[in-house]
């Protein structure tokens, strides 16, 4: 008996919507867009591979507009542009449509193009999302891959990629769909935004700089000033108890394993238990947003990060954590490239701090806001996930 054929539809579907889908290459449904009609008053924008379009500036000034007319295409609303010759090989490039603009301008080293009336280009930029189509990408990518790891594609090979698409109706509810995921992925990133940002402006007025013996903003009721400590004479350094163990030595289990830059791994055993806070020793990822974490539970911790325990007559651990977040760490670092916080510097690093109560009341406001980033953070990482998985269901 002969094999039914394999209907050529996606796992998930709208309802109402039956038929196959038909295989067409990007050329039968689209035409190459290089139009440049002169104007250089417009808006030049780059593709990012991590952000989409970004704005590379607003305008060019007049002096350099007759010059660089020729590098550029004017690229209209709707119409759509693939970064095929900068991105790295582990990354095939993608198609980005042009929204936010009525009209922009676009390097012409880019393969910009448009699509038949017939066809969503929001469905054929998110196919492209899926990485669905990096195996033929990589394909005609191989035979002229430069020497320095750029891709290169020609534009007649690019149009030779083969995609799966459903009638005109069909892909505007999928459009419509992935768009709405990612309005609300942007609308909670700002929203996190501003959360962060709040707690940034809380920290700078909450806090005693070192020529202020009182915080900008003070709560009612305290009224006493900030005493000023040696870090040594309110925390004990824990560092004694650390120790690395490579990635391939390490067994697999649910406690996590700490170094520089916060959560590497989840392991089995611990070095440290109760109430610490972690600043990185070297190898940390930012000398301005300095990293720092407040730990309560079993954890497992590298010679990457300084171990402090808050001596708690004196100090909250919580409060410890914000209050080290204030410090400007650039002055106390040593070495070039990989700097360094030698313990004994550490030590002596100078902090300001109220009474014990004041302390509370302060980490109780911030902890209050952070506990809604990490809810904002949730939401955005299952809306990511989410598109994710439209994504590979929706799209053959």
């Amino acid at each position: 008996m002969d094999k039914k054929p394999e209907k050529l539809v996606p796992e998930v579907r709208f309802k109402g919507f039956t038929d196959d889908w038909e295989q067409r290459k990007l050329g039968e449904i689209s035409k190459r867009v290089r139009n440049n009609d002169g104007r250089m008053n417009l808006p030049l924008l780059t593709i990012s591979a991590r952000y989409g379009w970004m704005t590379q500036q607003s305008r060019f000034s007049a002096s350099i507009a007759g010059r660089e007319k020729k590098n550029y295409t004017l690229l209209k609303k709707h119409q759509l542009s693939y970064n095929h010759g900068n991105s790295k090989v582990a990354n095939y490039g993608t198609v980005y449509e042009l929204t936010d603009y009525d009209e922009a301008l676009v390097p012409k080293v880019y393969h910009s193009f448009s699509l038949t009336s017939e066809n969503s280009s929001k469905f054929i930029e998110s196919y492209f999302h899926t990485k669905k189509l990096d195996a033929q990408l990589r394909k005609f990518i191989a035979s002229t891959a430069r020497m320095d790891g750029l891709l290169n594609i020609s534009f007649d090979d690019f149009m030779k990629v083969k995609l799966f698409a459903p009638e005109r109706c069909e892909q505007s509810k999928i459009s419509r769909i992935i768009n709405l995921i990612e309005k609300l992925i942007t609308l909670q990133q700002r929203k996190m935004e501003q959360l962060k940002q709040l707690k940034k402006a809380m920290l700078q007025q909450l806090f005693v700089n070192k020529n202020n013996k009182q915080p900008i903003l003070k709560f009612k009721n305290f009224r006493n000033n900030w005493r000023e400590y040696k870090l040594s004479e309110i925390v004990n350094l824990e560092d004694n108890k650390r120790k690395p163990v490579k990635a391939t030595e390490r067994i697999r289990g649910k406690i996590p394993y700490y170094g520089a830059n916060g959560i590497q791994d989840y392991v089995k055993g611990y070095t440290h238990i109760g109430k610490h806070v972690l600043i990185a020793e070297d190898g940390a990822n930012s000398v301005d947003d300095y990293p720092i974490y407040f730990i309560y539970s079993p954890s497992w911790i590298n010679n990457h990060t300084h171990v402090l325990t808050a001596k708690e007559e004196i100090l909250s651990s919580e409060f410890l954590a914000y209050a080290l977040k204030k410090i400007n760490y650039a002055k106390y670092l040593v070495g070039s490239g990989r700097y360094k916080l030698n313990a004994e510097i550490l030590k002596l690093i100078p902090l300001k701090i109220p009474t014990m109560n004041e302390q509370k009341y302060i980490e109780s406001n911030l902890s209050k806001i952070d506990k809604l980033i990490a809810l904002q953070q949730n939401k955005l990482t299952q809306l990511t996930a989410l598109k994710k998985y439209l994504l590979q269901k929706l799209f053959i």
